[in-house]
C-alpha cells in the first residue's frame, strides 16, 4: 500500500482540511500553531511504543495507546469516547518497526525478560506468552492498521476512521492510501 506524505498544507486532502484529522496532520507534521481546546476533537489510537511522540495541543484528543494500535481489547474505551466524548473522528496510527510484528520470534526474550524483570517462573511466563501472544501479534504494520480501520468503520459507521503510519525514521505521520 502506498503512503501519502504530508509536507505542506496542500498535501492534506481537501476533504480532511478543517477536520480534526487535518488539524492533527498540520500540528504534527507541519508544526502548525496550536488552537485552544476545551473538549477532545478526535480519538487517536496508536501503539504503546516509546519512540513515538505526537505534537498536538492540550485537550485536543483522547489517546489510547496499545500494542500495535490494536483496539480489539479497548473497544469500551472507544465506545466511551464516541458516546460520551462525542468523537466523530479516529486517527488509527500504526508505526514502522513495531514490536508486535513477528512477536513469536521474540518468545525466548519475552520469557527471559519476565523471569528476570518480573520475577516470574519459566512455566508461568511461557503460559502467559502462549495464551496472549496470538491475540496481539501482527503480520505487517500497514496491513494490520488497514484491517483494524475497516473493522472500526463497521462497528462505528458514523465515525470517520483513517489509517495512518508513523515512521520512526523521520517522526512524521503518513496517510495510508487505501
Amino acid at each position: 500500500m502506498p503512503l501519502k506524505s504530508i509536507h505542506a498544507l496542500h498535501d492534506i486532502p481537501k476533504n480532511l482540511l478543517e477536520t480534526p484529522i487535518g488539524d492533527l496532520l498540520a500540528y504534527h507534521n507541519l508544526e502548525a500553531p496550536f488552537k485552544s481546546y476545551t473538549n477532545a476533537q478526535l480519538l487517536i489510537a496508536m501503539c504503546m511504543d516509546n519512540r513515538k511522540f505526537l505534537r498536538i495541543p492540550d485537550r485536543f484528543a483522547f489517546i489510547i495507546r496499545t500494542g500495535g494500535a490494536n483496539l480489539r481489547y479497548s473497544e469500551f474505551k472507544v465506545s466511551y469516547a464516541v458516546a460520551i466524548g462525542g468523537i466523530k473522528h479516529i486517527a488509527l496510527i500504526g508505526h514502522t518497526h513495531c514490536g508486535m510484528v513477528n512477536l513469536s520470534a521474540r518468545k525466548a526474550d519475552f520469557i527471559e525478560g519476565l523471569i528476570k524483570n518480573g520475577g516470574w517462573t519459566y512455566e508461568r511466563a511461557l503460559q502467559h506468552f502462549q495464551n496472549f501472544a496470538p491475540f496481539f501479534e501482527i503480520d505487517n504494520e500497514i496491513d494490520f492498521t488497514l484491517s483494524e480501520a475497516r473493522r472500526l468503520r463497521q462497528k462505528y459507521p458514523n465515525v470517520n476512521t483513517l489509517p495512518m503510519l508513523y515512521k520512526v525514521e523521520d517522526n512524521l505521520i503518513y496517510m495510508i492510501e487505501e
